[in-house]
């Protein structure tokens, strides 16, 4: 048994726990990442979206597969929503296991240092800082740190070990990769419907080189006893779009969990939570990197400043937290509650109906204009309050956003 002192632990080397190390190591802490995993980057259960303020964060666009214009989004009964403009990247898709890798490097650099096939088994947090009992290889180690920080994921270790609650929805994804399916590949497309992806969207992703992912998400509520795999291949089978993949052959599979919406208790005395951990996938998309990304940037210095004076009890963290994370968590509320409004509370004719609105010259107008997949609030306030076919749901809406 060896024992050894942190200023940080940080439990999962994903994209999120190799950020918040960058950070934290470049304001000199000394930081360990522990990955359960023994290499960096796989598995991966994710689309492999990431923003352009994200990925402005950490300059790894060597990683990039392909960029994305936008999204071609089918109504149930196959009405159209184009949303972008060509040659305007929006969003971009990465390799995942290069992405991971290099962000994950770029904090080595900074100084911080990795275990791989380590995880946890035991903790306990108190004045004098946390005890961590870690399986490092096969070799039982006693650590120790002023502060413990969870980035591992929606199932984490760290969110159920210290008991700091649920996130609001954990959703279902299933993903596919692909080749032989055919489409501009600077686009995304999305399809609804209750067949395909009940209260959610399905996805055909480009991922380079004439790849695809094809993904389903939605939650045991929607899905009534049915999977989201079945769903899949309803997706691949539908009369309107069977041909499309009617070349399509599988290469991989991906199934994971999707937590959004935050978590209780993020912060506990000297725990925190950040990314998946937290609960901070957006409601919309299910993209969890950006907000991840951001949760921990917009505390950073504050945070390093109560490690340098450790004083990181609860109280001191919800004081670093509360006002900035509880404004995200508004907004994913919102987000949330327009969604429903818009799509998952929705029947397929009301959906088709909603698509009909959405496809019309001077509502795509809007759409294109104000659209932004990371901030979805002032776009679907703006179609409630200007487009007269949505008017009828503006006090529901009301409703919704008063209490969230």
């Amino acid at each position: 048994m060896t024992e050894m002192m942190w200023d940080v632990v940080i439990v999962g080397a994903g994209p999120i726990g190799g950020r918040c190390a960058s950070l934290l190591s470049e304001r000199g802490h000394s930081v360990l990442l522990l990955e359960e995993h023994s290499e960096i980057g796989r598995p991966f259960q994710c689309a492999g979206l990431v923003n352009p303020r994200a990925m402005k964060s950490v300059s790894l666009e060597d990683t990039i597969l392909q960029e994305i214009d936008g999204a071609l989004i089918h109504g149930p009964s196959g009405t159209l929503v184009p949303v972008g403009e060509s040659n305007n990247p929006r969003t971009f898709v990465v390799c995942r296991k290069r992405f991971d890798q290099g962000v994950v490097q770029q904090s080595l650099e900074a100084g911080a240092h990795i275990w791989l096939n380590s995880m946890p088994i035991d903790a306990s947090a108190d004045d004098d800082g946390v005890s961590l009992t870690v399986n490092n290889d096969g070799e039982i180690v006693d650590l120790k740190c002023k502060l413990l920080l969870g980035c591992d994921g929606a199932q984490s270790w760290t969110r159920r070990y210290f008991k700091m609650g649920k996130p609001k929805e954990l959703m279902i994804g299933f993903q596919a990769e692909v080749v032989g399916y055919q489409n501009d590949n600077r686009w995304l497309e999305m399809y609804s419907g209750s067949k395909v992806a009940p209260g959610f969207f399905a996805w055909v992703i480009p991922s380079g080189f004439g790849t695809h992912r094809i993904g389903i998400w939605s939650t045991a509520e929607h899905l009534q006893g049915r999977s989201v795999e079945q769903c899949y291949h309803d997706l691949l089978n539908h009369p309107l779009w069977q041909e499309r993949f009617s070349a399509v052959k599988e290469t991989a599979r991906y199934c994971g969990p999707i937590p959004c919406g935050m978590v209780k208790n993020p912060v506990k005395n000297r725990v925190m939570l950040v990314g998946d951990a937290a609960g901070m996938a957006k409601p919309t998309t299910g993209g969890g990197i950006g907000p991840g990304f951001k949760q921990i940037e917009m505390i950073i210095d504050d945070l390093s400043s109560a490690i340098s004076s450790d004083k990181l009890s609860k109280k001191d963290l919800r004081k670093i937290t509360s006002k900035r994370w509880n404004e995200m968590k508004r907004v994913q509320d919102k987000a949330r509650a327009l969604r429903d409004l818009l799509v998952s509370n929705c029947t397929d004719d009301e959906l088709d109906e909603h698509f009909e609105n959405f496809s019309k010259p001077e509502v795509l107008e809007l759409i294109n204009t104000i659209g932004d997949i990371e901030k979805p609030v002032p776009l679907g306030m703006a179609l409630l309050k200007k487009v007269p076919a949505f008017r009828k749901l503006a006090v529901k809406a009301g409703v919704k956003l008063l209490f969230t």
